[in-house]
């Protein structure tokens, strides 16, 4: 099972608010056997308690720490909405990456997700990106796996 691929990740997404851009990656991990179900409702609960907007246009949620003993594998999923979703932050987030991450791994996901962003050329080819496999071919040769 890979963290990434083309069936957790999907362009130029329909969703109306954070809540439903939660549930689509979730769902997406879900599917994917990384979490179970029961996950997407600590994803939920942990947007509630603090906003997953890290800033530059992206979220990223994850579950609370007391779901990380559901979590089967490490895995992402991949939404980009052009047209952003508030998830409280000064600008609309218009890259959604949902996150379930076994043990420590959570970390240097989140730093190569946030180096790879801070390039802002970057953060234009995965808006832009127009499959799923260009899209992930950004964040493999972008990330440091």
């Amino acid at each position: 099972m890979t963290m990434l691929s083309t069936d957790k990740v999907q362009i130029n997404a329909a969703v109306t608010d954070k809540y439903e851009a939660i549930r689509l990656v979730g769902q997406m991990l879900v599917d994917a056997g990384h979490v179970p179900t029961a996950y997407i409702g600590k994803m939920i609960e942990r947007e509630d308690s603090l906003s997953t907007y890290i800033g530059g246009g992206l979220a990223m949620p994850h579950g609370t720490n007391e779901a990380k003993a559901i979590i089967q594998s490490t895995g992402l999923a991949i939404i980009t909405v052009p047209s952003g979703i508030d998830f409280g932050g000064e600008e609309p987030a218009q890259l959604i990456i949902g996150l379930a991450a076994v043990g420590d791994d959570h970390l240097d996901i989140l730093t190569s997700i946030a180096m790879l962003i801070s390039e802002e050329e970057n953060m234009e080819r995965i808006l832009n990106a127009s499959s799923g496999k260009e899209l992930i071919a950004i964040f493999e040769s972008g990330m440091e796996t």
